[in-house]
Parts: structure tokens; C-alpha cells; sequence
């Protein structure tokens, strides 16, 4: 058996801050689908999709989009308007000039939404202090931008981990806390648990030092050593452990599901919406969740 389990076991008590309740934090009203459109084997349309949305109860949808579908953006939304599903949130172009930014923003207007733009970004470790430092003063630029450029339309930038430089979490942590010190204030992040394994061993600190500037938390199975990335809540070893420091942290945010796994987005969100109901049971009271979900037959 792994030993990492050991590392979480001292912060699953932790009561310094009044503890979220499971059934609070993960209600179908507090929860949003991510992915549900570049991985859906049935190639669903805006319509056909916030149809989907509609009958699994989500509320809240933060979209993936690729090149082709641009010229449908304006039909995304008027779709999830028609089916009662907040856009909630954006992929976004990390160029500040990039002029799909630009034209997404007047979409949005045109629409009169307001979305969080979810920016990614990149590069390979640094080697010094003075290059670590420039770095977090390079991102911190390109992000300021697409955060100037957006707030005229009532929107606000989220940093999101998706691997290398980027995708540290204490190099996020930097990022915002150097633009607060340019007096940008309203850049969060948005921590994805399946670009999060090399968290595990010292997730307790890790979301400590993070916790106050993340807005939303994806949730997937946790192995370790990153076997298997995609996978429900409930399928792996760790995610229920790290769930546990979340919620007795006294966090508040939004919950993610996200239908990267692939085939048909209907099947996988509802598989990710069964194994986050075991999750959330064994929070409440460990060992009433029964069994883990068996999602082989699907």
C-alpha cells in the first residue's frame, strides 16, 4: 500500500476554521461541467448540448472550445440561456492580443454575459532566483493585460494549472500575489486536481499557502504518480483525502466535473456526478458511501 494516504492523515481533522458541509459544497447548484465539448464523442451541438446539461442538472457550464467552433459562440450561449445554464466560465486565448480575445469579449457583450476567463500558460522550470523572478514578472504582465482588457466587460481572469512552469501552484500563487502588489485584485485561480498529482504527498500545504485565491476546484480520481490522469471521483486512491482538506478548510468555491475522459459526455459527466455522491457521502460519515461506483460496464 502506498504510504503517501499517511502524509494527508494529519490535516483530515483540521477545525481552526469552520468546516464546509459536503452537502453544501457539493449541491447540484454549486457544480459546473468543464470539457464537454472537444471530448464528446457524440460531437454534440450548442443546443444538443445544453439539452444535456439540462437533464443531468447542471447549472453552471464553463466552456472548452476549439477553431471550429467560433462561429458558434453566439448559439452556445443563447442555447444555455434557453435551457437554464449559467455560463460561468471561458477557456481563454493567453495572448493578450490575441483577436479571438478581443472578439469573445464582444460576444460576451453582445450577450450580456460575464464569464471568468480561464487562462493556461507554460514554460520549462527556471534555474535561478533572478530567472524565477523574471519569469513570475513575465506572467504577471500577460496576465494583467487580458485581466485590463476584460474587466470593461464585467469579466474576471482565473489562472489555471495545466502543466509545466505554469502549472505549479506556488508559481500561480506568485503571479497573483505579485499582481496584487501592481494593484490588479481580482485574478484567482482555478486548481485542477488532474493536473495536480505532483500535489499529493504535500497537498495540505500546497492548498493552504493557495486556498485564498481559488475559485473553483475540478475534481477527478487521484493516483499516484499520475496513472490513469482521467478518472471519476471515487476511482482512485487520494482524491478523497485531498476533498477532505478542502472541506475542512472552510473553502467555499465552486466544484468542476469534466468530461476529459472522453466518449460520450452524457455517460462520463453522469459517471463523474455518481463518484462525486459517493465522495461527498463518505465526507459526511466514512463507510456510508457502500462500495465505489463500478463504471467498467460503461
Amino acid at each position: 500500500m502506498s504510504k503517501l494516504p499517511l502524509l494527508l492523515l494529519p490535516f483530515l481533522a483540521l477545525s481552526s476554521l469552520r468546516a464546509a458541509s459536503p452537502d453544501e459544497l457539493f449541491a447540484a447548484g454549486n457544480l459546473h461541467a468543464w470539457c464537454a465539448v472537444p471530448f464528446d464523442a457524440r460531437k454534440r451541438g450548442p443546443e444538443e448540448r445544453a439539452e444535456m446539461l439540462e437533464k443531468l442538472g447542471f447549472k453552471h457550464f464553463v466552456y472548452d472550445w476549439r477553431a471550429k467552433d467560433i462561429p458558434t459562440f453566439d448559439a452556445e450561449i443563447e442555447a444555455l440561456k434557453k435551457h437554464g445554464v449559467e455560463l460561468t466560465g471561458w477557456w481563454s486565448p493567453t495572448d493578450p492580443h490575441s483577436p479571438v480575445l478581443r472578439a469573445t469579449l464582444e460576444v460576451f457583450q453582445r450577450q450580456n454575459v460575464h464569464p471568468q476567463l480561464w487562462v493556461m500558460g507554460g514554460g520549462e522550470p527556471t534555474n535561478t532566483p533572478e530567472e524565477q523572478q523574471a519569469r513570475v514578472e513575465q506572467e504577471a504582465e500577460r496576465i494583467r493585460q487580458i485581466a485590463e482588457l476584460a474587466r470593461p466587460y464585467g469579466c474576471k481572469v482565473e489562472l489555471y494549472n495545466h502543466n509545466k512552469w505554469f502549472g505549479v501552484m506556488d508559481n500561480e500563487v506568485a503571479i497573483v500575489e505579485r499582481l496584487r502588489q501592481l494593484g490588479v485584485t481580482d485574478v484567482g485561480i482555478v486548481y485542477n486536481f488532474s493536473h495536480g498529482h505532483q500535489d499529493i504527498a504535500e497537498f495540505p500545504a500546497i492548498w493552504k499557502r493557495m486556498q485564498r485565491y481559488v475559485v473553483a476546484v475540478n475534481v477527478t480520481g487521484m493516483v499516484e504518480n499520475g496513472e490513469r490522469k482521467i478518472m471519476p471521483p471515487s476511482q482512485g486512491e487520494f482524491e478523497l483525502g485531498m476533498l477532505r482538506v478542502i472541506v475542512d478548510s472552510g473553502w467555499r468555491g465552486r466544484i468542476g466535473l469534466i468530461a476529459e475522459q472522453g466518449g460520450d459526455a452524457e455517460v462520463t459527466l453522469g459517471n463523474y456526478l455518481c463518484g462525486l455522491e459517493w465522495c461527498k457521502k463518505e465526507l459526511t460519515q466514512p463507510g456510508s458511501g457502500g462500495p465505489k461506483p463500478d463504471f467498467t460496464a460503461h
